[in-house]
């Protein structure tokens, strides 16, 4: 678990960017506290930082070179199978100077060329460099577990693990508006995109092929969901069950591997329960972590995490945090962004991070089930408006009521009208609309009514519909709910849940692994019948009823809360100098000229009045555009 960064230059103009990067690489000293390594030659020049988790002795440090001296690679990541790997490679011939999978993905590729991907289980991102062929290979994990984000013109190609490396290169800062019109919407920018006109993450399942100046991109894996073949799977909904344990045990066992403290992230929740109850079958008094939310109890879940512990006698730490702890953390996890991200919940994932770092290095998570196997309320949703029904129509027939209820997501009544005022509009909807408005914060309209006059002009209308039929391709008419699933897979995972925690676990040196994410529960998951994952009353079923005997009963049966910071609160109180006098004042907006002054009063005032609704959640998206503005473009 590591930070990479690297220069292929094309031409004499681009080689001048390899003296920045020593910058690039001291950008992300937070990603790799323990080690850094330079390599260049000729037009290549390639940046690592480390974050020792395997092999601690300087036979681990990287850049990583073959004995020969041809191929040397910066990876960040782990293969959780590099030791089978590492076996059928010395029975071939081959010799290790250490004990890292680092040198089991360089010996494979040299070995066997791009076609080793496929053998890897893991996350990760890395560049191979040919020294002999004068070429670059870069490649990203099935997921997007792991960030890679990549720039090129005519002169060079930088790719970076995180934003304020490619920044340190010295990547062109131009605002790309397409991205900037989506993130308003979502709260998060969808890959390929960025903030960044030219710099784009690279999707996950793909890699570039970098020779001469001609690049290749492929895609090496895509999750192979088939309806038809979903339809003839023969298993029953038992052994459904045994199978999904089985793939689970093993993908836990297989992330057990570190040779620093490791531990789990429990929640409470039924994700992070399965993990830990797992992974304490291997691991005597397994270290457990938790955070409560002493002024939240409407989101607290440690009495669940709790029971957790105790079942299978965990080492177990819960952090109780108040209101002021969060608050106090609040604009050191703001600095950390390199580009706008509006997730609250990312500063819960931050101060966990902080805290749990202080005892391990390596923490499982639960991250992955819900986009899986249908754990969201908007999957529930989904299945009753495909289902329909005379419950479905009267909560349709209602929406008079839920437009004049008051709504809001921080308590049971508000956040079940809210709740309701969606699933109503989202009847109303085909299932393209239905996906995107019930994955949104604000509709398309109303993100370019928030732009001023000459931002809304720099949005190409044909690139902005381009990048949203991509996300919902997957999506039909005549399809069911593992295409919501699916869709979900390519959009809020990579590029909400993912990028939330592998930045926050990182600005904090800590290593997060996802058994979830193990592409056989992956596979696995998506060869299953809707009804194996979501009913009429039960969400990601199959989970629920595998794991039912290893799980405190009072798990069940409640609702599903997540969590999100008390950002009304704040905003008509700590925030409030910072929204009517700095970020969104009047004068600032107008002086900026990205927002439309009239439409960012119309917020406020919204804010301020007895009725918000989920106005907090837009606010919060400028206030995060606005610092992050200030940072990297004022």
């Amino acid at each position: 678990m590591c930070g990479i960064t690297g220069v292929f230059a094309f031409s004499e103009a681009g080689r001048q960017s390899l003296p920045r990067l020593q910058a690039s690489t001291d950008a992300i000293v937070r990603r790799g506290p323990d080690s850094q390594g330079h390599f260049l030659y000729d037009q290549c020049g390639l940046g690592f930082r480390r974050l020792a988790i395997l092999d601690l002795s300087a036979d681990g440090n990287q850049p990583m070179t073959d004995a020969a001296g041809r191929y040397t690679i910066v990876f960040n990541g782990e293969i959780f199978n590099y030791r089978e790997l590492r076996e059928k490679l010395i029975k071939k011939g081959c010799q290790f100077h250490s004990q890292t999978d680092t040198e089991v993905i360089l010996q494979l590729y040299i070995t066997e060329g791009r076609s080793f991907l496929k053998k890897l289980n893991g996350f990760f991102g890395f560049a191979i460099y040919d020294k002999e062929e004068n070429s670059l290979f870069i490649a990203r994990d099935r997921y997007g577990v792991k960030p890679l984000l990549v720039y090129r013109d005519e002169d060079q190609l930088f790719f970076a693990s995180e934003m304020k490396s490619l920044l340190a290169l010295g990547v062109p800062r131009k605002l790309d508006y397409v991205a900037l019109s989506q993130y308003l919407q979502l709260n998060y920018i969808p890959g390929p995109a960025s903030i960044f006109k030219g710099v784009k993450k690279m999707l996950p399942g793909h890699y570039l092929f970098v020779k001469d100046e001609k690049v290749v991109g492929k895609a090496w894996y895509k999750i192979p969901y088939d309806p038809k073949k979903v339809a003839k799977n023969k298993l029953s909904y038992a052994q459904q069950q045994k199978k999904l344990v089985e793939l689970m045990d093993d993908a836990v066992q297989r992330r057990l591997v570190a040779d620093v403290p490791l531990g789990a992230f429990l929640s409470g929740g039924i994700d992070s329960s399965v993990i830990t109850a797992l992974a304490a079958r291997h691991t005597p008094h397994l270290s457990t972590f938790s955070i409560g939310f002493k002024d939240e109890p409407f989101f607290d879940e440690t009495k669940y995490a709790n029971l957790v512990a105790a079942r299978h006698k965990t080492n177990h730490t819960v952090f109780s945090l108040t209101n002021n702890d969060l608050y106090e953390h609040l604009h050191d996890m703001l600095d950390y962004l390199d580009e706008p991200f509006a997730d609250s919940s990312a500063l819960a994932v931050y101060i966990l991070s902080q805290r749990t770092r202080q005892q391990v290095t390596v923490a499982l998570s639960g991250d992955g089930a819900d986009e899986l196997f249908g754990g969201y309320n908007k999957h529930m949703g989904e299945f009753r408006v495909r289902a329909g029904g005379v419950k479905a129509e009267a909560v349709t027939g209602l929406n008079f009521l839920w437009d004049a209820l008051p709504k809001s997501r921080s308590g049971f009544f508000g956040n079940k009208v809210r709740q309701l005022q969606r699933f109503s509009r989202g009847m109303l909807s085909g299932v393209k609309d239905r996906y995107w408005n019930w994955a949104t914060f604000a509709s398309e309209p109303q993100a370019r009514a928030l732009l001023s006059p000459a931002s809304r002009q720099k949005i190409g209308k044909k690139a902005a519909e381009k990048r949203r039929k991509d996300i919902l391709e997957h999506l039909h008419a005549d399809g069911d709910l593992n295409e919501v699933l699916l869709t979900d897979m390519s959009l809020v995972l990579p590029y909400d849940m993912l990028a939330k925690v592998d930045m926050m676990s990182m600005a904090n040196s800590l290593e997060v692994r996802t058994p979830f994410l193990d592409y056989k529960v992956v596979n696995f998951a998506f060869s299953l019948p809707v009804s194996s994952k979501v009913d009429g009353a039960m969400k990601k079923k199959i989970v629920q009823d595998a794991f039912r005997a290893e799980l405190p009963p009072e798990l069940y049966d409640r609702p599903k809360h997540g969590f999100e910071v008390p950002l009304l609160k704040w905003m008509r109180h700590e925030l409030r100098p910072l929204i009517e006098t700095d970020l969104l004042a009047d004068d600032f907006i107008e002086s900026q000229g990205i927002f439309n002054v009239e439409e960012t009063r119309k917020l406020k005032a919204q804010l301020f009045s007895r009725n918000p609704g989920d106005v907090h959640a837009r606010i919060w998206a400028l206030i995060v555009f606005q610092t992050w503005w200030k940072k990297y473009l004022a």
